[in-house]
């Protein structure tokens, strides 16, 4: 398997502060480039993000790594 880089960016606001969350921009080697989407975990507590970031985390390598 080839060496994989993981993108990821955190800020933890308010959440009635965020009006929109768009996408991030990324310049690939090649002169190509792609994007990031971007997600929003909601949670009153800090157990609750993590819970869900943790869901999210094992979804996404589920989808993208597999055999």
């Amino acid at each position: 398997m080839a060496k994989l880089a993981l993108i990821y960016g955190m800020r933890l606001l308010p959440a009635d502060d965020i009006e929109a969350v768009g996408q991030a921009d990324i310049q690939l080697a090649n002169g190509r480039k792609a994007a990031v989407t971007m997600h929003l975990i909601e949670g009153e507590t800090e157990k609750e993000i993590r819970g869900q970031l943790e869901k999210s985390l094992d979804a996404f390598f589920e989808i993208h790594l597999e055999p």
